[in-house]
This record gives structure tokens, C-alpha cells and sequence, in this order.
């Protein structure tokens, strides 16, 4: 991976290979949409441009070659080496390995715990474009203001600013049944409860701790500890991978069969079903 400064503003990222379209719309993120020729996106409290012209570099508008290094760089997991991943899938399992050829340029995005548990949160029976009016309304209402060409963004707001929401407050967002789910999740979230939890050497106490807030059922738990906390033995089941199981694995499936990575290997199912097979 080489990592250059091409102007003031933009930075480029090479040797590497990822497909921004397929990372940003694989249902692993909600504020990430496509803009001129690739997607703006807010996280980490920073609002970034980025496109590519093949999956073997990258570049990112509105930051520099540091905050790169220290920030985007692991956010969009361009350390792990993916190869390694995808050559450890049997030969026998013919299914996955087409599956992952397809979405070789899937990255699982490393992003804020908080800020994804509550967004999977409203995620639950929702589509993905009222989950991303509710996320930006909640963020545009209580969150920090962002300046980038002359466009406000809003980041995702703070825990200690949620903390002081009411039922009444959220009322607004038009959620419905998720408000009260959301404020369980913020009584019982803070940040050093979520600095605990990405600390914590065992997966089944984190996991223990994510389904006793209200709304976070066994596939909910599974999105946050993929996407949130970076554990690729997470394996959450949606409607199309449920189709998949059945289809191809048949009624005795066991994910652990997986082994360590079978949230990576979910996300590349999950999109050969949908854009591919479905």
C-alpha cells in the first residue's frame, strides 16, 4: 500500500484493492451516498470525498496524507489482507468461492461501536432509505456541524449528548416503535462503556451486553459486533442469506463451520445474492 499527497486537499491510496461501490452499498453502513463520481461520506466526525478509477487505488478529497494514515486507512481495513481470507475457503464450497470472486473488493469498514449500535438499532424491519433519514435527522438535530463546499453535514452525535434525550425528543425523527429501544440503548451506553467493550478479550460477555438492550435481537447483535467491533466470526442472517443457507447448505447449516471469518465471507454472500442471483 503506498499512500501519496496528490494536491492541498486530496490524497491518493495505491496498491491496494477495494470497490467503493460494493463496501458502501453491501448494508454495512448509512452514511456513505454517491456524489459526482463516488461517495461522500461522514465518520469518525469528519466528512471526506472519495472515488476511484480502478479497485487498485483510491483517492480522498477534504483531508490530508496524516489523518489518511491515522484515521481512513484503518476505517476502511486496508490492512487486512483479504487475499488470505478468500484463499482459505475450501475447494469444495464451489458457492462461496464464486461468491467471493464476485465481491473480492468488499471491505468490512471498521466503524464507530456507538454510532453503530444505534444505527442497526433503527435498521431492524426499516429499508435503507428511511434508515438513512433517520440517521441523518437524528444526526443534523443533535450532532456537530461539518463544513465541506459550502454544504453543512452533521456528525453522528456524542453520547454524552444522547445520554440527555427523552422519548419525547425523538418523537421528530418519526421512528415509531425503535424510540423506546434507542433510549434503553442510551441509558445504558457511554464511552467508557463502549471503551470497555471494544477492550474486551471475550466475544460471548460483549455479545451478552449487546442483547440486553431492547431492540438488539441475535441478527441485530451480529451486524454490530461484525461492522462495529470487527469480529469476523460474526454471522448475521437476513432474508437473503437465509435464502442462501437454504438453498445451498441446506437445514443443518452451522456457520461456525466458517470458522473466523464468517462474517466476511457472509458479506460476500450476501452481495452475490442480491445484485447477482436475486
Amino acid at each position: 500500500m503506498k499512500i501519496s499527497q496528490t494536491d492541498n486537499n486530496t490524497v491518493k491510496i495505491s496498491d491496494i484493492f477495494i470497490s467503493l461501490k460494493d463496501t458502501f452499498e453491501c448494508g454495512q453502513c448509512f452514511r456513505w451516498n454517491e456524489f459526482e463520481k463516488g461517495y461522500i461520506g461522514v465518520a469518525g466526525g469528519r466528512v471526506v470525498y472519495v472515488w476511484q478509477n480502478s479497485p487498485n487505488e483510491m483517492f480522498l478529497t477534504n483531508t490530508d496524507i496524516d489523518d489518511v494514515r491515522d484515521f481512513w486507512v484503518n476505517y476502511f481495513d486496508l490492512k487486512t489482507d483479504y487475499d488470505v481470507i478468500i484463499s482459505s475457503i475450501p475447494e469444495s464450497d464451489i458457492y462461496l468461492r464464486q461468491a467471493a470472486d464476485c465481491g473480492r473488493g468488499i471491505k468490512i469498514l471498521r466503524q464507530d461501536p456507538a454510532e453503530t449500535i444505534i444505527s442497526f438499532i433503527i435498521s431492524a424491519n426499516n429499508n435503507i432509505k428511511r434508515i438513512k433519514g433517520i440517521i441523518e435527522k437524528l444526526s443534523s438535530l443533535y450532532g456537530d456541524k461539518i463544513l465541506y463546499q459550502d454544504t453543512v453535514y452533521f456528525a453522528f452525535p456524542s453520547l454524552s449528548v444522547l445520554n440527555k434525550l427523552t422519548i419525547d425528543d425523538l418523537q421528530i425523527l418519526h421512528a415509531g416503535y425503535r424510540d423506546k429501544y434507542l433510549i434503553d440503548a442510551f441509558e445504558k451506553l457511554s464511552d467508557d462503556r463502549v471503551i470497555a467493550l471494544k477492550k474486551d478479550p471475550i466475544s460471548e460477555d460483549r455479545k451478552k451486553f449487546l442483547l440486553s438492550i431492547k431492540g438488539v435481537g441475535p441478527k441485530v447483535c451480529d451486524c454490530i459486533r461484525l461492522f462495529g467491533f470487527s469480529e469476523y466470526d460474526a454471522f448475521p442472517k437476513d432474508v437473503w442469506i437465509k435464502r442462501v443457507i437454504k438453498e445451498h447448505y441446506g437445514d443443518d447449516f452451522d456457520e461456525k463451520q466458517f470458522g473466523k471469518y464468517a462474517g466476511v465471507y457472509q458479506q460476500y454472500m450476501f452481495h452475490y445474492a442480491r445484485n447477482l442471483k436475486g
